[in-house]
């Protein structure tokens, strides 16, 4: 009768759960189709082809409550799926998929809303493929600022050249050829491509997922935490299945479903968003999974991930870091077929585009997000040492900051088993090396916008610690970081707004947001360094070793 109950109250919060997501995406694409908004730049003349929208002009009352009303359902949704996984809950592969490319398929008929960057990225596309430097011409002053698509961009970056790098440059222009001067037309293939790499991701890690092995997940590799203890008491070394048995494979697949391939907050802000960000993680994510089968071939991915958006060079420190498992000649080898691969992506690309590629970059990183705790800091030191004295120390303190916390987060995940561990250590290494600078990076970064988290939630998706505890705390505190900074920028442009509707969402975002940003980055910390300090370690002879793997010789 137990398992009869826990059986049904599983099956009860599964789709309590499926159900705040469709109502979370819904809402989402119920704003974008309701065309040019507060939340929605307008894209123009209606065609044939999508993006389609009813021109209905809602007030940004309106979109602000319904995308508000969405993101709360949407933390929910994730929350309640992890709930389900925890007690065993394992929804169908195929269902989840079918759900995935629904909504997908859903989000990319509709205007992208949240910001106006995506009428950026098409604008450096069309100057790009028109031959002129996009790291230098500005969209609003390119043509005269007449061009149909270039043209369409949105203050204040009507002045700013681009500041991402030449692979996403080439990826613009690539759109901008299909587009051929519709601003409508060229939007819609940045989503489809933006749409299709999200779902590469998805699959990427399914199929990672399903090589992970018996007690993998949830069990730390450490002593005296909550991994140990729960071997302790299950006599098996398999926590976090609830009552679900020894299904690791299925766990892990089932934390994929939740926290990607059906993520109402991710899917709303990459791919409704239609955000470059999704192109970045898919590459990197194939890239990991490639490591051993091509070690070449996942260099060129990390090249390209990093020449799409250079924080995603930290893919590539992560699986340098990653080989130093391997035999040394074996490790050399690897690295050197990978640092060719990225060499044969970014040495042309970066020749292409110039050196001058990462100027406007190089003077972004001065920018600090209303809703980071940096700003915390920053409106209290501007007026005593001056904005320019301030801005330019914020960068030195933000990358000591990330150092400590990388060092920190590296101890306590050190003892975690990844998601595909059991075929191969190596992958499961370098995405627990990624996890840890992926955190480290959004935690201490002074310019933070949602979609940019995209970097750190495909790693956290193979962390295989549902279950415990502990990772209850880290999921819920990334969770808990997404939602607020989704909330903070609602609606997405900061036009047409009614004065109530300004007064609520800037005080959220300067007043409410960085202090729940901070609190979501104090409890991460707070975890990793009790568990780090708590966790003991063990003989070398005594770590799990992956499936199919020879006994150790007898000592």
């Amino acid at each position: 009768m137990v398992g009869v109950a826990g059986g049904t109250r599983r099956r009860v919060v599964g789709v309590a759960g499926a159900g705040c997501a469709v109502v979370s995406l819904a809402l989402q694409a119920v704003t974008a189709a309701m065309g040019e908004s507060a939340a929605v730049p307008g894209l123009g003349p209606a065609t044939v082809l999508p993006p389609w929208d009813a021109a209905a002009g809602p007030d940004s009352v309106t979109v602000t409550v319904l995308l508000a009303v969405a993101v709360l359902f949407g933390i929910v949704a994730v929350a309640l799926g992890l709930v389900a996984v925890a007690s065993g809950a394992r929804p169908s592969p195929r269902l989840v998929a079918v759900a995935g490319l629904a909504a997908v398929a859903v989000l990319v008929v509709v205007p992208p809303l949240g910001s106006a960057d995506h009428l950026s990225y098409v604008a450096y596309g069309r100057i790009a493929l028109a031959g002129d430097d996009p790291y230098t011409e500005a969209p609003g002053t390119w043509r005269d600022g007449r061009d149909p698509v270039a043209g369409a961009v949105q203050p204040p970056w009507r002045e700013e050249p681009s500041v991402y790098g030449p692979v996403a440059t080439a990826a613009q222009a690539a759109v901008a050829a299909v587009g051929d001067g519709s601003l409508r037309r060229t939007v819609w293939g940045l989503q489809l491509l933006v749409g299709v790499c999200f779902l590469l991701t998805a699959f990427a890690l399914d199929r990672i997922a399903r090589t992970t092995g018996p007690g993998t997940p949830g069990a730390d590799e450490g002593g005296a935490d909550e991994g140990g203890a729960e071997e302790g008491r299950t006599g098996g070394g398999r926590a976090g299945q609830g009552d679900g048995g020894p299904d690791p494979s299925g766990t892990a697949r089932a934390r994929v479903a939740v926290l990607w391939t059906v993520n109402p907050l991710l899917l709303g802000q990459l791919v409704l968003g239609a955000h470059l960000d999704a192109v970045a993680v898919a590459v990197a994510t194939v890239a990991v999974a490639l490591l051993r089968r091509s070690p070449l071939a996942a260099g060129v991915l990390v090249g390209v991930a990093a020449g799409v958006k250079a924080p995603y060079a930290l893919v590539g420190l992560a699986i340098c870091w990653a080989l130093r498992g391997l035999p040394r000649r074996e490790a050399l080898a690897v690295a050197g077929r990978g640092l060719a691969g990225a060499a044969l992506v970014l040495v042309p690309a970066h020749l292409w585009s110039g050196w001058h590629t990462y100027d406007q970059a190089g003077r972004a990183r001065r920018f600090v997000s209303f809703a980071t705790p940096w700003r915390l800091l920053v409106d209290r030191l501007d007026p005593v040492f001056g904005a320019d004295a301030v801005r330019s120390a914020i960068g030195p303190a933000a990358v000591l900051v990330m150092v400590g916390i990388a060092v920190l987060l590296s101890r306590r995940l050190a003892r975690v088993t990844f998601a595909g561990s059991a075929r191969d250590p190596v992958p499961a290494a370098a995405a627990r090396a990624w996890l840890v600078l992926a955190l480290a990076w959004v935690l201490a970064a002074p310019y933070a916008l949602p979609w940019y988290d995209a970097i750190l939630w495909a790693p956290l998706v193979l962390a295989a610690g549902t279950g415990t505890a502990g990772w209850v705390l880290l999921d819920a505190a990334v969770l808990t970081r997404l939602g607020v900074l989704a909330l903070a920028y609602l609606p997405g442009r900061v036009v047409s707004l009614a004065p109530e509707v300004e007064a609520v969402t800037l005080g959220f975002r300067r007043e409410v947001a960085p202090w729940l940003v901070l609190a979501a980055a104090l409890t991460v910390l707070g975890w990793a360094r009790q568990r780090s300090r708590g966790a003991r370690p063990q003989p070398r002879g005594s770590r799990p070793r992956p499936q199919g793997s020879p006994p150790s010789p007898a000592r």
